[in-house]
């Protein structure tokens, strides 16, 4: 009898002790993989559209943006880093950076060569380049830029959410002065047409009722249908849009800053948003932001109004 009760313990432990080793055993494509940056990331692709000197002899490099996230993302150059030229065993820092998308968010596959910079009364198009002082760009050069960037939806309560960083490398000897924009790689089921019905918070049913060229650009009528038994809004801040030329117009402020119409409870409002854009510039998309979900929680809509 005790030898019985001693082995009864002894085979419960040999069994627990052999389905512990079964469970700690992973398979090697389970493996933690090795951290990669860049465009290898699923990151931000970055592309030598030009190189040649300024009125001051410094070198620029001339840059367009691809957002290869694979979903809507805002990037910027890491803050107090200089871009770093190597060229002939040599490295240079460049401190003129102008790498980001302005503070919007864009649509994944979409890409830019500039944005709107300065101020909200006094707006300037700033395009994207570095300024390297003192360099040469001989065969061989390597620009690298250092930059952070973040996905999905923009909830104002959790602006670092969704953060990571990367970072850009650019063969100086490879300009591409063929791209066209603002579409670079085709994303399925990304682009809506412009009278596409979206649900917005508290289930008001936002609608674009129209669109209207003016002397400085573009005016947007929205209207929202509030289904409901209780008075709501919805923000969408100021739109921007990014069309042909690859410029990514409209100041950037948070979508949730701009005011908006209360909707009366089985009504609709409507407003208007405006953005200032060049008379020539055609294929325009709107990158819009939907408070949706929860208060100051955005959902982004790519907006088709290329036959505007």
């Amino acid at each position: 009898m005790n030898e019985k009760k001693v082995l009864i313990p002894v085979l419960l432990f040999y069994i627990l002790f052999s389905y512990a080793c079964i469970y700690i055993v992973l398979p090697k494509d389970l493996e933690t993989p090795e951290p990669v940056t860049g465009s290898k990331a699923g990151g931000w692709t970055a592309f030598v559209t030009n190189v040649d000197r300024t009125d001051d002899g410094n070198l620029r490099i001339d840059i367009t943006l691809r957002n290869d996230t694979g979903d809507w993302s805002a990037m910027q150059a890491a803050e107090g880093a200089p871009a770093v030229l190597t060229s002939d065993g040599k490295s240079n820092n460049c401190d003129v950076v102008f790498v980001s998308t302005g503070g919007h968010r864009l649509a994944p596959g979409f890409q830019l060569k500039g944005f709107i910079a300065g101020t909200k009364n006094e707006p300037q198009t700033q395009p994207i380049y570095v300024e390297c002082n003192g360099a040469e760009a001989v065969p061989g050069a390597v620009l690298l830029i250092d930059y952070i960037y973040f996905t999905g939806q923009y909830n104002y309560y959790e602006q670092d959410a969704n953060k990571a960083d990367g970072t850009l490398e650019l063969n100086l000897d490879e300009v591409v002065a063929d791209l066209s924009y603002p579409i670079g790689e085709t994303v399925d089921d990304l682009i809506q047409k412009s009278d596409t019905e979206i649900v917005a918070l508290n289930k008001l049913v936002l609608t674009l009722s129209s669109v209207m060229r003016t002397e400085n650009g573009l005016q947007f009528t929205w209207q929202t249908n509030n289904p409901s038994d209780y008075p709501s809004y919805v923000h969408i801040g100021n739109p921007p849009v990014i069309g042909e030329d690859g410029i990514l117009y409209g100041y950037y402020e948070t979508p949730d800053l701009a005011s908006v119409p209360i909707t009366p409870a089985g009504s609709t409002a409507e407003w208007i948003t405006e953005v200032t854009v060049p008379q020539d510039v055609k294929d325009l998309y709107i990158m819009l932001s939907v408070e949706s979900g929860k208060a100051r929680l955005f959902v982004n809509y790519a907006v088709d109004i290329t036959d505007k």
